[in-house]
């Protein structure tokens, strides 16, 4: 008989008794004092964690929904922009750019290969462009994108980032970085449920929005940030949201505590992992909140989940369109620990013997908590 359920996936992701009991609280109004206070409160722990001196605005949407707005807010039709694209989501950059009617350029590399900051600088050096679209993690490979390095090669060009499955889970300083957008949703390093994201621009974009004509009645910026001077959004706000949300950011507190955290997790995984005798598919410039490994020779990534949920109650991910049932996504982000992260190789590697006749090497267990303990003591790099 199953002890728990442990959802491992790269989103949505466990929530922590703080964010569940926030968000079974009495319903309160949107327009009244009691919800600005808390709006405003959340205000000055978003900035830290996006590292911005800017307002973060709260939208009631998916991360996709942020990236649209992104997109319909600080581009009108024809401007050129730039998408690095090595994964799905670069991919739906730009699905999204060309519903714009952008100028898109796809800088297109295989799903999982590193872009290199030279490459980009090459293609930066062919065509101004107005903006640059790019995951700070791509979360269908666990792959993590040079955004630093593009953003100190960007010229007078727009940085915009989907930080989905990064902020709360990998360092990604937007002031620092020079990121002129930042976004990212609530079901990853937050900690919440699905249907909130928060987007955050520089002075420069701000500037760049307010002189757009607005493409979408829904995703106004300009009218977002006046809404939210006032501790409120533009329309109905997803109240037990933004009351959630005050308390994961309580809980996170100093990310750096959190950064720590996860990189520590992503050592225990990807060692685990090794020292089992799998093969990781992304080898440098890996995520911290999502481990991608791939199946053996033959065996379908799609039959190894299934017998992880129905066997071990362990919630995992597979690949997406190209890479189904060629690698299993384990997640380690949101509220998630190392027991979680063990329980999950050991129903992968469980998995894979019943599929297969896989034999995980001995002693993985131990150097993956090795390698944990390891990271924990040296901290982030």
């Amino acid at each position: 008989m199953l002890n728990k359920k442990r959802l491992l996936t790269p989103g949505p992701t466990p929530l922590p008794e703080e964010a569940r009991l926030a968000l079974a609280r009495d319903m309160i109004h949107h327009r009244k004092q009691e919800f600005q206070n808390i709006m405003l409160a959340v205000q000055e722990k978003a900035r830290v964690l996006f590292g911005t001196r800017e307002p973060v605005l709260p939208l009631a949407c998916s991360g996709t929904g942020a990236m649209t707005a992104a997109v319909y807010s600080l581009f009108k039709p024809g401007d050129p922009v730039l998408v690095v694209n090595s994964g799905k989501f670069g991919e739906r950059w730009v699905e999204i750019a060309k519903s714009r009617g952008l100028d898109t350029d796809n800088l297109e590399l295989p799903w999982g290969e590193y872009v290199s900051p030279e490459v980009a600088a090459e293609r930066l050096n062919k065509k101004s462009y107005k903006g640059i679209l790019v995951q700070v993690c791509e979360t269908s490979t666990g792959a993590i994108l040079p955004v630093k390095e593009i953003g100190e090669i960007k010229g007078s060009a727009l940085l915009v980032a989907d930080g989905i499955s990064a902020v709360g889970v990998s360092p990604c300083p937007m002031d620092k970085w020079r990121i002129d957008c930042l976004l990212t949703g609530s079901q990853k390093g937050l900690m919440l449920p699905p249907g909130l994201a928060l987007l955050a621009l520089s002075q420069k974009a701000w500037k760049t929005a307010g002189d757009i004509e607005p493409g979408c009645f829904y995703f106004n910026l300009p009218k977002e940030r006046k809404a939210l001077e006032k501790g409120q959004t533009s329309f109905t706000t997803p109240v037990n949201l933004i009351v959630g949300l005050k308390a994961s950011l309580d809980l996170i507190g100093d990310p750096s505590r959190i950064y720590r955290k996860q990189w520590a997790l992503t050592a225990l995984v990807r060692r685990g992992a090794a020292a089992a005798g799998l093969e990781l598919f992304i080898h440098k410039n890996y995520a911290w909140g999502v481990t991608s490994i791939k199946m053996p020779k033959g065996v379908d990534g799609q039959k190894i989940l299934k017998i992880a949920e129905t066997r071990f109650g362990v919630y995992m991910a597979g690949g997406q369109d190209r890479l189904k049932g060629k690698i299993v996504r384990l997640g380690h982000m949101g509220w998630v620990d190392w027991s979680d992260c063990l329980a999950g190789l050991f129903a992968l590697t469980e998995a894979l013997r019943e599929e297969s006749g896989f034999i995980a090497e001995p002693g993985w267990s131990v150097a993956a908590l090795e390698a944990y303990e390891k990271a924990l003591r040296e901290g982030c790099p």
